[in-house]
């Protein structure tokens, strides 16, 4: 009888703490999009943003965030599938160096934003003479990402059962075709999922974004050129809040970086599936 209460209270606290998560998500949800849908619209969308004309569009700051997602990944997801296929493929078990590489990722992961942001605007922006600019944010934001595409890409690399592995050894194949044509295709889902959550992960980052990719409306022609954010337009608009006008920008920012992340996530769930039937 104790051990069946126990279990009975053990199970209420396990489903109130699941529920709570539910409810603070859906409250937040609402609480936004309540106050932001009705804000946002075509005219927000694309045009551009401007202080003197009053015209509070965002399109200049969606395109800054569509380079620095697509540099970032491009720069990060390389190295991070490549040693995370050094971890799995090619290293000893056990070995020191791959004790060294797994600390040095998880010191990594547990260094906060703030922190990579000092330390890109130090060495990109100043160092390296690259300046406020769209790579530097970038190079920043792929070091801060690394964690994430090596962690969750290893997992997927070991959960590919070892007979395909063996089954191709065993019909004369060479470890790097074996890798190619074997090993990577069976791992797909787990990687597209971390690089699109990094995605996620990259749209959310503000403090490491305007301390190297500054904070200029204007659309970036290059990736030299400066250029802010979603977040960062979002963030800077936390600082203005002394007008209805305002905050309804910042409400209608927020309600279009919600829809983004959720369709991110919907999108890695969809990808993922597919690659599961392809596998198959």
């Amino acid at each position: 009888m104790r051990r069946h209460i126990e279990d009975k209270i053990a199970l209420s606290l396990i489903w109130g703490g699941a529920g709570l998560t539910i409810l603070l998500l859906v409250w937040m949800l609402w609480h936004i999009l309540s106050n932001g849908l009705s804000h946002v619209s075509w005219e927000f969308i694309s045009s551009a943003y401007t202080t003197v004309g009053k015209t509070s569009g965002i399109f200049s700051m969606i395109v800054s965030t569509i380079y620095m997602v697509g540099l970032s990944i491009a720069i990060a997801a390389p190295i991070g599938i490549m040693t995370a296929l050094y971890l799995t493929e090619y290293a000893k078990p056990g070995s020191k160096l791959v004790k060294v590489i797994r600390f040095c990722t998880e010191s990594l992961a547990g260094i906060p934003s703030i922190i990579y942001g000092l330390f890109g605007m130090t060495f990109f922006v100043v160092t390296l003479g690259l300046g406020f600019s769209i790579l530097s944010g970038a190079l920043t934001l792929a070091i801060l990402i690394l964690p994430v595409i090596i962690r969750t890409t290893e997992e997927a690399l070991i959960a590919v059962p070892q007979a395909y592995r063996e089954a191709s050894y065993g019909l004369g194949s060479s470890r790097i075709y074996t890798i190619w044509r074997v090993v990577l295709p069976s791992a797909m889902p787990g990687i597209v999922t971390a690089v699109i959550l990094s995605t996620g992960r990259i749209i959310g980052e503000s403090a490491p974004v305007f301390l190297t990719a500054g904070m200029v409306t204007r659309i970036p022609e290059s990736v030299m050129d400066s250029g802010r954010t979603l977040t960062v337009h979002l963030y800077k608009l936390t600082q203005e809040l002394f007008t209805v006008h305002e905050w309804n920008q910042a409400y209608a920012t927020a309600t279009v970086l919600i829809v983004l992340v959720l369709l991110i996530n919907l999108m890695t769930k969809w990808i993922a599936s597919r690659f599961n039937k392809a596998s198959y």
